[in-house]
Protein backbone atom coordinates (compact mmCIF):
# COMPACT_ATOMS: atom_id res chain seq x y z
CA UNK A 1 0.00 0.00 0.00
CA UNK A 2 0.88 3.36 -0.98
CA UNK A 3 1.50 6.03 2.13
CA UNK A 4 -1.23 8.06 0.31
CA UNK A 5 -3.78 7.24 -1.90
CA UNK A 6 -3.88 9.69 -4.51
CA UNK A 7 -1.70 12.91 -6.52
CA UNK A 8 -3.20 15.58 -8.22
CA UNK A 9 -1.53 17.03 -10.94
CA UNK A 10 -3.23 20.06 -12.34
CA UNK A 11 -6.94 18.55 -13.40
CA UNK A 12 -5.32 15.42 -13.57
CA UNK A 13 -5.77 12.97 -10.46
CA UNK A 14 -3.87 9.59 -10.09
CA UNK A 15 -4.85 7.12 -7.59
CA UNK A 16 -3.11 4.43 -6.84
CA UNK A 17 -3.80 0.58 -6.47
CA UNK A 18 -7.02 1.74 -9.20
CA UNK A 19 -5.47 1.11 -12.43
CA UNK A 20 -1.73 0.94 -14.15
CA UNK A 21 -0.89 4.48 -15.33
CA UNK A 22 1.28 5.08 -18.99
CA UNK A 23 4.05 7.41 -19.06
CA UNK A 24 4.82 8.25 -23.21
CA UNK A 25 8.46 9.00 -23.83
CA UNK A 26 9.04 11.57 -26.27
CA UNK A 27 13.30 11.77 -27.18
CA UNK A 28 14.56 15.26 -27.84
CA UNK A 29 17.84 13.64 -28.58
CA UNK A 30 19.91 12.75 -31.51
CA UNK A 31 21.83 9.60 -30.01
CA UNK A 32 18.50 7.85 -28.27
CA UNK A 33 19.16 4.01 -27.26
CA UNK A 34 15.55 3.31 -28.52
CA UNK A 35 16.54 4.56 -31.70
CA UNK A 36 13.21 7.22 -31.51
CA UNK A 37 15.21 10.48 -30.81
CA UNK A 38 14.01 13.87 -32.74
CA UNK A 39 16.87 16.21 -32.97
CA UNK A 40 17.99 14.94 -36.53
CA UNK A 41 17.45 18.09 -38.95
CA UNK A 42 14.74 20.93 -39.14
CA UNK A 43 11.41 20.11 -37.66
CA UNK A 44 12.17 18.21 -34.52
CA UNK A 45 9.37 20.48 -31.84
CA UNK A 46 6.81 19.78 -34.77
CA UNK A 47 7.71 16.10 -34.53
CA UNK A 48 7.85 15.63 -31.23
CA UNK A 49 5.08 17.63 -30.79
CA UNK A 50 3.48 14.85 -33.15
CA UNK A 51 4.55 11.83 -31.31
CA UNK A 52 3.33 13.16 -27.85
CA UNK A 53 -0.14 13.97 -29.30
CA UNK A 54 -0.17 10.71 -30.91
CA UNK A 55 0.90 9.35 -27.48
CA UNK A 56 -2.18 10.72 -26.10
CA UNK A 57 -4.42 9.95 -28.30
CA UNK A 58 -3.79 6.22 -27.41
CA UNK A 59 -4.34 6.95 -24.12
CA UNK A 60 -0.59 7.97 -22.38
CA UNK A 61 -1.62 9.68 -18.86
CA UNK A 62 1.42 11.85 -18.59
CA UNK A 63 4.17 12.51 -21.28
CA UNK A 64 7.97 12.22 -20.19
CA UNK A 65 10.50 15.08 -22.38
CA UNK A 66 13.82 14.36 -22.01
CA UNK A 67 16.82 15.67 -23.78
CA UNK A 68 19.92 13.65 -23.14
CA UNK A 69 20.43 10.19 -23.95
CA UNK A 70 20.74 8.08 -20.95
CA UNK A 71 21.90 5.04 -22.82
CA UNK A 72 25.06 2.63 -21.49
CA UNK A 73 28.35 4.89 -22.61
CA UNK A 74 25.99 8.12 -23.94
CA UNK A 75 27.91 11.09 -22.97
CA UNK A 76 26.76 14.31 -20.89
CA UNK A 77 24.65 16.93 -22.58
CA UNK A 78 25.52 21.28 -21.34
CA UNK A 79 22.90 22.38 -19.59
CA UNK A 80 22.54 25.05 -22.92
CA UNK A 81 22.24 22.28 -25.32
CA UNK A 82 19.53 20.57 -23.01
CA UNK A 83 17.29 23.52 -22.57
CA UNK A 84 17.51 24.29 -26.44
CA UNK A 85 15.89 20.81 -26.71
CA UNK A 86 13.23 20.54 -24.36
CA UNK A 87 11.88 23.91 -23.37
CA UNK A 88 10.26 24.60 -26.54
CA UNK A 89 9.46 20.90 -26.86
CA UNK A 90 7.22 21.46 -23.35
CA UNK A 91 5.67 24.41 -24.08
CA UNK A 92 4.64 23.21 -27.70
CA UNK A 93 2.92 20.08 -25.79
CA UNK A 94 1.33 21.65 -22.95
CA UNK A 95 -0.79 24.34 -24.76
CA UNK A 96 -1.93 21.47 -27.31
CA UNK A 97 -1.57 18.26 -24.98
CA UNK A 98 -4.25 17.68 -21.55
CA UNK A 99 -2.05 15.05 -19.90
CA UNK A 100 0.58 16.13 -16.85
CA UNK A 101 4.05 16.52 -18.52
CA UNK A 102 7.63 15.00 -17.12
CA UNK A 103 11.02 16.58 -17.77
CA UNK A 104 13.46 14.02 -17.53
CA UNK A 105 16.52 15.39 -16.05
CA UNK A 106 19.10 15.48 -13.28
CA UNK A 107 19.92 19.17 -14.03
CA UNK A 108 18.24 21.22 -11.50
CA UNK A 109 17.75 24.06 -14.11
CA UNK A 110 16.99 22.13 -16.78
CA UNK A 111 13.93 20.98 -13.93
CA UNK A 112 13.49 24.79 -12.96
CA UNK A 113 13.17 26.24 -16.51
CA UNK A 114 10.86 22.96 -17.68
CA UNK A 115 8.24 23.45 -14.58
CA UNK A 116 8.32 27.31 -15.67
CA UNK A 117 7.22 25.89 -19.53
CA UNK A 118 4.29 23.90 -17.93
CA UNK A 119 5.76 20.96 -16.72
CA UNK A 120 4.49 19.32 -13.30
CA UNK A 121 6.78 16.16 -13.02
CA UNK A 122 10.31 15.63 -12.23
CA UNK A 123 11.93 12.49 -13.47
CA UNK A 124 15.35 12.80 -12.36
CA UNK A 125 17.08 9.49 -12.92
CA UNK A 126 20.23 10.22 -10.53
CA UNK A 127 17.61 10.18 -7.41
CA UNK A 128 19.28 14.10 -6.13
CA UNK A 129 22.77 12.07 -6.69
CA UNK A 130 24.05 14.42 -9.35
CA UNK A 131 22.61 18.10 -8.80
CA UNK A 132 22.30 19.21 -4.82
CA UNK A 133 19.85 21.97 -5.93
CA UNK A 134 17.15 19.57 -7.44
CA UNK A 135 15.33 18.74 -4.14
CA UNK A 136 14.83 22.43 -3.34
CA UNK A 137 13.23 23.05 -6.96
CA UNK A 138 10.81 20.15 -6.51
CA UNK A 139 10.08 21.52 -3.35
CA UNK A 140 9.45 25.25 -4.35
CA UNK A 141 7.94 24.70 -7.56
CA UNK A 142 5.42 21.81 -6.10
CA UNK A 143 6.44 19.82 -8.45
CA UNK A 144 5.85 15.82 -8.60
CA UNK A 145 9.01 14.60 -7.62
CA UNK A 146 10.36 10.49 -9.70
CA UNK A 147 13.30 9.05 -7.40
CA UNK A 148 15.21 6.80 -9.63
CA UNK A 149 17.61 4.42 -8.77
CA UNK A 150 21.20 4.51 -10.48
CA UNK A 151 25.03 2.55 -10.14
CA UNK A 152 25.79 3.52 -13.91
CA UNK A 153 29.24 3.79 -14.59
CA UNK A 154 30.98 4.20 -17.95
CA UNK A 155 33.06 1.93 -17.14
CA UNK A 156 30.76 -0.96 -17.00
CA UNK A 157 29.28 -0.33 -20.69
CA UNK A 158 29.48 -2.49 -23.43
CA UNK A 159 28.62 -1.84 -26.67
CA UNK A 160 27.39 -4.50 -29.49
CA UNK A 161 26.94 -3.14 -32.70
CA UNK A 162 22.99 -4.86 -33.25
CA UNK A 163 22.13 -5.01 -29.79
CA UNK A 164 23.42 -1.63 -28.05
CA UNK A 165 24.48 -1.27 -24.62
CA UNK A 166 24.53 -3.16 -21.67
CA UNK A 167 26.30 -2.75 -18.18
CA UNK A 168 28.18 -5.67 -17.06
CA UNK A 169 30.54 -6.53 -13.69
CA UNK A 170 28.06 -4.49 -11.79
CA UNK A 171 28.13 -5.52 -8.02
CA UNK A 172 25.07 -5.97 -5.74
CA UNK A 173 25.90 -7.20 -1.95
CA UNK A 174 21.83 -7.99 -2.70
CA UNK A 175 20.40 -6.81 -5.21
CA UNK A 176 16.78 -5.54 -4.16
CA UNK A 177 17.88 -4.90 -0.34
CA UNK A 178 20.52 -2.17 -1.79
CA UNK A 179 18.30 -0.84 -4.10
CA UNK A 180 15.67 -0.25 -0.86
CA UNK A 181 18.79 1.29 0.84
CA UNK A 182 19.60 3.98 -1.75
CA UNK A 183 16.34 4.70 -2.89
CA UNK A 184 15.50 5.19 0.93
CA UNK A 185 18.81 7.51 1.11
CA UNK A 186 17.50 9.24 -1.89
CA UNK A 187 13.89 9.80 -0.15
CA UNK A 188 15.63 11.47 2.45
CA UNK A 189 17.51 13.71 0.46
CA UNK A 190 14.11 14.63 -0.62
CA UNK A 191 12.41 15.14 2.05
CA UNK A 192 15.42 16.84 3.98
CA UNK A 193 15.04 19.46 0.87
CA UNK A 194 10.98 19.74 1.74
CA UNK A 195 9.55 18.05 -0.81
CA UNK A 196 5.81 16.94 0.52
CA UNK A 197 6.19 13.13 0.51
CA UNK A 198 2.81 12.81 -1.31
CA UNK A 199 4.56 13.71 -4.28
CA UNK A 200 7.24 11.40 -4.28
CA UNK A 201 7.36 8.53 -6.57
CA UNK A 202 9.95 5.79 -6.71
CA UNK A 203 11.34 3.86 -9.72
CA UNK A 204 14.07 1.08 -9.11
CA UNK A 205 16.14 2.03 -12.36
CA UNK A 206 15.77 -1.09 -14.77
CA UNK A 207 18.76 -0.87 -17.02
CA UNK A 208 20.28 1.45 -15.19
CA UNK A 209 23.89 0.27 -13.44
CA UNK A 210 22.11 -3.60 -13.76
CA UNK A 211 23.18 -6.72 -15.67
CA UNK A 212 20.87 -8.19 -17.54
CA UNK A 213 20.37 -10.98 -15.49
CA UNK A 214 19.97 -8.39 -12.25
CA UNK A 215 16.84 -6.29 -14.71
CA UNK A 216 15.62 -10.05 -15.31
CA UNK A 217 15.92 -10.74 -11.32
CA UNK A 218 14.61 -7.23 -10.49
CA UNK A 219 11.30 -7.29 -12.55
CA UNK A 220 10.90 -10.54 -11.17
CA UNK A 221 11.09 -8.56 -7.26
CA UNK A 222 9.49 -5.46 -8.03
CA UNK A 223 6.84 -6.45 -5.47
CA UNK A 224 9.43 -6.09 -2.94
CA UNK A 225 9.25 -2.09 -2.87
CA UNK A 226 5.69 -2.02 -1.91
CA UNK A 227 6.91 -1.91 1.70
CA UNK A 228 8.71 1.58 1.32
CA UNK A 229 4.77 3.26 0.63
CA UNK A 230 5.97 4.70 -2.65
CA UNK A 231 4.15 4.78 -6.22
CA UNK A 232 6.34 2.65 -8.20
CA UNK A 233 7.38 3.50 -11.77
CA UNK A 234 9.02 1.35 -14.26
CA UNK A 235 10.64 1.55 -17.21
CA UNK A 236 11.31 -1.71 -18.65
CA UNK A 237 10.36 -0.76 -22.66
CA UNK A 238 13.17 -1.30 -25.02
CA UNK A 239 15.91 -2.24 -22.38
CA UNK A 240 18.74 -3.93 -23.01
CA UNK A 241 18.07 -6.70 -20.80
CA UNK A 242 14.93 -7.46 -23.16
CA UNK A 243 16.98 -7.50 -26.07
CA UNK A 244 20.20 -9.34 -25.10
CA UNK A 245 17.53 -12.19 -23.54
CA UNK A 246 15.55 -12.50 -27.18
CA UNK A 247 18.97 -11.14 -29.24
CA UNK A 248 16.70 -8.43 -31.16
CA UNK A 249 17.47 -4.82 -31.82
CA UNK A 250 15.43 -1.36 -29.91
CA UNK A 251 13.47 -1.88 -33.09
CA UNK A 252 12.52 -5.23 -32.42
CA UNK A 253 11.33 -5.40 -28.95
CA UNK A 254 7.44 -4.91 -28.72
CA UNK A 255 6.69 -8.47 -27.46
CA UNK A 256 9.74 -8.99 -24.66
CA UNK A 257 8.77 -5.36 -24.04
CA UNK A 258 5.12 -6.55 -23.28
CA UNK A 259 5.88 -9.27 -21.45
CA UNK A 260 8.29 -7.08 -18.80
CA UNK A 261 5.41 -4.81 -18.65
CA UNK A 262 2.90 -7.97 -17.60
CA UNK A 263 4.81 -8.69 -14.98
CA UNK A 264 5.90 -5.20 -13.79
CA UNK A 265 1.96 -4.55 -12.99
CA UNK A 266 1.93 -8.25 -11.21
CA UNK A 267 4.34 -7.16 -8.75
CA UNK A 268 2.76 -3.95 -8.10
CA UNK A 269 4.03 -1.64 -10.90
CA UNK A 270 1.39 1.97 -10.43
CA UNK A 271 3.27 3.60 -13.68
CA UNK A 272 5.05 2.12 -16.65
CA UNK A 273 6.92 4.51 -19.05
CA UNK A 274 6.72 2.78 -22.42
CA UNK A 275 7.86 3.88 -26.13
CA UNK A 276 5.35 1.92 -27.82
CA UNK A 277 1.81 3.47 -26.34
CA UNK A 278 -0.81 2.19 -28.20
CA UNK A 279 0.80 -1.78 -28.17
CA UNK A 280 1.37 -0.80 -24.17
CA UNK A 281 -2.38 0.99 -23.34
CA UNK A 282 -3.64 -2.97 -24.45
CA UNK A 283 -1.12 -4.82 -22.50
CA UNK A 284 -2.10 -2.85 -19.18
CA UNK A 285 -5.56 -3.23 -19.79
CA UNK A 286 -5.60 -6.61 -20.06
CA UNK A 287 -3.10 -6.56 -17.19
CA UNK A 288 -5.43 -4.84 -14.71
CA UNK A 289 -8.42 -6.46 -15.46
CA UNK A 290 -6.83 -9.83 -14.71
CA UNK A 291 -4.57 -8.53 -11.71
CA UNK A 292 -6.39 -5.51 -10.26
CA UNK A 293 -10.91 -7.27 -10.81
CA UNK A 294 -10.67 -7.46 -6.95
CA UNK A 295 -9.66 -4.25 -5.72
CA UNK A 296 -11.89 -2.33 -8.33
CA UNK A 297 -14.90 -4.17 -7.57
CA UNK A 298 -14.21 -2.89 -3.67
Amino acid sequence: MTRFPSLALGSATFEWGKQTYLMGIVNVTPDSFSGDGLVKGEGWVAAAMAQAEAQAAAGADMIDVGGESTRPGSQPTPVEEELRRVIPVIKAIVAKVAVPISIDTYKAEVARQAIEAGATIINDVWGLRMDNDMGRVAADTGAALIIMHNRSQPKNAAQSAQLGGRYVGIQYDELLGDIKRELNESVEMALGARVKEERLIIDPGIGFGKTVEQNLELVDRLGGLKDLGYPILVGPSRKSFVGYTLNLPPDQRVEGTAAAVTLCIDRGADIVRVHDMAQMVRVARIADAIIRRNSSAS
